[in-house]
């Protein structure tokens, strides 16, 4: 197990940040944290980047104990927290200088390190810009290549998408493919639930500091599947459609958003077509009948509650 976590517990004040949880993950897993604001998702990496101490419990980085021994775990690790810190007077290649001799990249193999990181995060033409200069999204790349000056093992990264405009977020998400593919195992928290699932293989969805779900992702999702949703839009008289739809064998609930009608169905799937004949034995005029695929969002909005701590 590259990271692991024994009912890692934080309390403030007699709050129950996070409770008891257990998780781990192996070399190249990359894990989407998922929860509502408040879940724990945040105190939870700070606790795996040793800048928070558990209450009770422990985890392990690569076998190293995030307690007993946290100078060990900060050089297997790559932190990149949801606020971060730049000096707006310094140039690219000198912020990242600084934060090669504060991760003991020796004398001698800093400049490749800077270069190397630079290249992988698409920042080698900025080299020598001011990170005043830069936007919003290339400073969120820069303090990733921040994160991987040392080469870690793991990676944690609390909300790397956050504020960041749609062709920087395809940016982010190809490179965190890249990193994937080269061995690095990554945690990552973030709101943007459809883009996580392009590129992390596990998940873990956490809701007042409590542990919900966690497993393959692409196995969840696929169990939520079980249930199909179906959109449906007709020409008139919406709610005598639904009330139609209601009595169909198999229909879990009906709803109502916008001027469409969805449905959710748990029947054989051979027998699904009895939503559409119904509609149309009993004169409905029926513009469009879909059904929406499952995915991340649909896993956790169905296991959530939407609390906080």
């Amino acid at each position: 197990m590259m990271v692991e976590t024994r009912n890692l517990r934080k309390e403030y004040n007699g709050v129950v940040a996070v409770k008891n949880l257990s998780l781990g993950l192996e070399r190249g897993d990359v894990l989407a944290l998922v929860g509502p604001n408040g879940a724990g998702k945040t105190t939870t990496i700070k606790m795996l980047a040793t800048l928070v101490e558990p209450t009770s419990g422990t985890a392990l980085i690569d076998g190293v104990d995030v307690r007993k021994s946290p100078e060990e775990v900060r050089s297997l690790i790559g932190y990149m927290p949801d606020f971060f810190g730049v000096y707006n007077d310094v140039q690219v290649w000198e912020y990242l200088g600084f934060f090669a001799a504060a991760y003991r990249v020796p004398r001698s193999q800093r400049r490749a390190a800077i270069d190397g990181a630079l290249e992988l995060t698409n920042l080698t033409s900025k080299s020598n810009a001011y990170v005043e200069s830069l936007s919003r999204g290339m400073k969120q790349r820069l303090c990733l290549a921040r994160a991987l000056l040392h080469d870690p093992k793991v990676l944690l990264l609390d909300e790397p998408a956050s504020g960041l405009d749609p062709r920087a977020r395809v940016e982010l998400k190809e490179l965190l493919q890249e990193l994937r593919g080269m061995g690095k195992t990554v945690i990552v928290s973030s709101h943007v639930l459809p883009e996580l699932e392009d590129f992390c293989n596990k998940v873990a969805i956490i809701e007042r500091g409590e542990l919900l779900l966690v497993g393959d992702m692409r196995e969840l999702v696929q169990q939520v599947g079980k249930t199909r949703r179906f959109r449906v839009r007709v020409a008139a008289d919406n709610e005598g459609a639904v009330r139609l739809l209601e009595a169909v064998p198999g229909v879990q609930a009906v709803g109502q958003s916008d001027d469409c009608i969805e449905v959710l169905y748990a029947g054989p799937q051979d027998e699904q077509h009895a939503l559409l004949t119904a509609l149309v034995q009993n004169g409905y005029r029926v513009l469009s009948f879909a059904e929406q695929e499952s995915d991340l969002e649909q896993v956790f909005l169905r296991v959530t509650k939407g609390d906080v701590s």
